[in-house]
C-alpha cells in the first residue's frame, strides 16, 4: 500500500477517524522507513498514536451523550486529576488579571471546566485547540448547550500547525494566557525540540504561557524521577519566569516573553 492507502486503513478504526491528517503521517513516518510490511506499520502507527494521543484511554468520554458536566471531567484523565483544584489552578494561572482570552493548547476537554472560571469571577473568552475531533465536539456542544458559545469555542487543528494556531491567537483580544497543559512530551515523542520552537513563537503574541507536566504517576502517586532539566533550563533562559507551583501532583509554571 501507498502512504495514502495506509493513512486510510490506520483511520478506519473508529478512535483515529477524526485526527488530522498530519498527525497520522507523522506518526506513520517513524515506521515506513523500517523494514515492515503493511501490517507492521499501521499496527506499529496505531500503538504510536495512543501513546502520543493518552487522552484516547478515556474513550468513554467520546462514546456517551447526554451526561452533566462533571461525570465528563471525571472520565478524563487529566481533567480528573484537576477537578477538586481546578479553582486553584485558575486563580494561580490568571493572576492579576480579572479579563483574558485563555488559548488552551492541547485542551483535551478541558474545556468542560469553564465553570470554574465563572465561580472565580473572571471573565474568560476560552478558546481551546485539540487535535481529537470527538473531543472538541463534546466541548462545542457543552458550549453550545450552556449558552457559551459567543465567549468559549474549540477547534480541531494539529498541535504542528504552528501557522494556523498562532492565526488563531491573534484574532483573540488581549490579554492572551496560552495554556500548554500536559503537551510537551507528547510533542517531543514526534518531533524532538518542536515544542521549544512552538514556546518560543507562542511568547511572542501573548501576555503568558503556562506550560504543566506531571510529578507524579497517576495510579502509585509516586514522584517521578525524571524531572524534565531540559525544559526547565530551556524556560529558565529564554524566557521571564513570572510563577512556579505544583498542585496534586501537576507543576505549573508560568512566564512570558522577556523582550517585549
Amino acid at each position: 500500500m501507498d502512504k495514502r492507502e495506509l493513512i486510510q486503513k490506520i483511520t478506519e478504526k473508529k478512535e483515529f477517524s477524526r485526527l488530522p491528517k498530519e498527525d497520522v503521517e507523522m506518526a506513520l513516518e517513524k515506521f515506513e522507513k523500517k523494514n515492515l510490511n503493511d501490517y507492521q506499520k499501521i499496527k506499529l502507527t496505531r500503538q504510536f498514536l495512543r501513546k502520543v494521543f493518552s487522552s484516547f484511554s478515556s474513550r468513554k468520554v467520546f462514546s456517551s451523550k447526554g451526561k452533566d458536566v462533571e461525570w465528563y471531567l471525571l472520565k478524563h484523565k487529566s481533567t480528573k486529576e484537576r477537578y477538586s483544584f481546578y479553582e486553584e489552578i485558575y486563580s494561580n494561572c490568571l493572576k492579576p488579571f480579572k479579563r483574558a482570552s485563555v488559548i488552551d493548547l492541547g485542551a483535551g476537554i478541558n474545556g468542560l471546566s469553564y465553570g470554574f472560571f465563572e465561580k472565580l469571577g473572571l471573565k474568560v473568552d476560552y478558546v481551546a485547540v485539540e487535535a481529537i475531533g470527538q473531543f472538541v465536539e463534546v466541548m462545542n456542544t457543552f458550549f453550545e448547550e450552556n449558552k457559551l458559545s459567543k465567549k468559549a469555542r474549540a477547534y480541531q487543528l494539529s498541535l504542528f500547525d504552528m501557522g494556523s494556531i498562532k492565526q488563531l491567537i491573534e484574532k483573540q483580544k488581549k490579554p492572551r494566557v496560552i495554556f500548554f497543559f500536559k503537551v510537551v512530551d507528547s510533542l517531543e515523542v514526534v518531533k524532538r525540540n518542536y515544542s521549544k520552537e512552538l514556546l518560543i513563537e507562542l511568547s511572542k503574541i501573548s501576555d503568558r504561557v503556562i506550560v504543566s507536566f506531571a510529578t507524579r504517576s497517576l495510579g502509585s502517586r509516586q514522584k517521578f524521577g525524571a524531572q524534565r532539566k531540559w525544559l526547565l533550563n530551556f524556560i529558565e533562559n529564554e524566557f521571564k519566569i513570572l510563577d512556579d507551583f505544583e498542585i496534586n501532583g501537576e507543576r505549573y509554571i508560568s512566564f512570558e516573553n522577556k523582550f517585549l
